[in-house]
């Protein structure tokens, strides 16, 4: 999220839109409350809330951020009544998988600031039917790919089907599943025993993850690549043929959108909204969660059959126009003066 964030803030400013950027997470003040557990919070909570309140006073609309959990708690709601008290519509552009299960803990206390906003913006199908279930209206606004930092792939074929480059690239938490990944591949290089693994990520699952490999065998074919930089994350995709996503919770992953861009094929769980950003057989080959037996004959289909892989990442590329900023922008701005409208701003 803090990528789109940052990426939706330089683009608007591009389109001449005075964007004032309110982060959730400033500098302590003082300095010396980050050295102290349990105040730690507080010492960036009211910084927060005070930037919130000067700059919610000099803007016309509020764009909010939001994801579930104690972030929303924390900095959401503050927003949405700072701006209430301002006078400034808000657009909550809610973002994450696990929204409907957070709504089904926490609907007593979220709903009812929720509803205080004027517009509520997804980037899936799949998260406005989770709001439908509340009778809460929304509209999808996709998230946006700058499509001409990626250069599509000129062949779209899998150079040795017996080497190829396998690619994930998701947090190395359990809600991602790269322990399916490992399963998966670890049957695949009976076929093909030139294949690479390319993990790019970090998180608490990693010495576990690293272990799994060396259990299986696996660890003269799989890198452990670690967080990559947006220029990284590109070359890498350049390298890859597949581009394998194994998460159990999900919503709608950039790394599927940069994926097609790139012209990779893709085989992916369907958690979450992921059957709202692909369609199996179209774009992309789809399993059900944790099923490393499919998952893996889905890889081998692709090696063996070119005409599949073609057929895959043409439609992909195809898809990717619908997130292009060129066709995302004019959404974003006739809400915005809508809202400002409404108003009488």
């Amino acid at each position: 999220m803090a990528m789109q964030t940052a990426q939706l803030v330089d683009l608007l400013r591009e389109e001449g839109c005075d964007v004032r950027f309110v982060a959730v997470n400033p500098a302590y003040w003082p300095r010396w409350m980050g050295r102290i557990r349990g105040v730690r919070a507080g010492a960036r909570l009211l910084p927060y809330l005070a930037s919130l309140w000067r700059e919610l006073g000099a803007v016309d609309v509020v764009h909010l951020m939001a994801n579930s959990g104690w972030s929303w708690h924390l900095f959401a709601t503050p927003a949405i009544l700072i701006a209430r008290l301002r006078g400034k519509p808000v657009v909550i552009n809610y973002r994450g998988g696990q929204a409907r299960v957070f709504l089904r803990s926490q609907a007593r206390w979220v709903m009812p600031v929720m509803r205080r906003a004027q517009a509520m913006v997804v980037p899936s199908g799949f998260l406005r039917e989770v709001f439908a279930e509340w009778r809460l209206d929304s509209r999808v606004i996709p998230n946006v790919v700058m499509l001409e930092r990626f250069r599509f792939k000129p062949e779209a074929a899998i150079a040795d089907p017996r080497s190829p480059v396998i690619a994930v690239t998701r947090n190395l938490e359990s809600i991602y599943g790269v322990d399916v990944a490992l399963r998966a591949f670890a049957g695949l290089l009976s076929e093909a025993p030139g294949a690479r693994l390319l993990i790019a990520g970090e998180g608490p699952r990693a010495e576990a993850l690293r272990e799994q490999a060396e259990e299986l065998g696996i660890s003269a074919h799989t890198e452990f690549l670690g967080r990559l930089d947006r220029d990284a994350m590109i070359a890498l995709y350049q390298r890859a043929d597949i581009l394998l996503n194994t998460s159990r919770v999900d919503n709608t992953p950039n790394s599927l959108i940069e994926a097609m861009a790139v012209g990779v094929a893709i085989v992916s769980t369907r958690a979450g909204g992921i059957p709202f950003l692909v369609e199996d057989g179209h774009n992309a080959l789809l399993c059900a969660v944790d099923d490393d037996a499919c998952l893996r004959q889905a890889l081998r289909r692709l090696l063996h059959d070119r005409e599949l892989y073609r057929h895959l990442v043409e439609n992909g590329r195809e898809s990717v126009e619908a997130f292009d900023w060129e066709t995302v922008r004019g959404q974003w701005l006739s809400l915005y003066h809508e809202l400002a409208g409404r108003a009488g701003l």
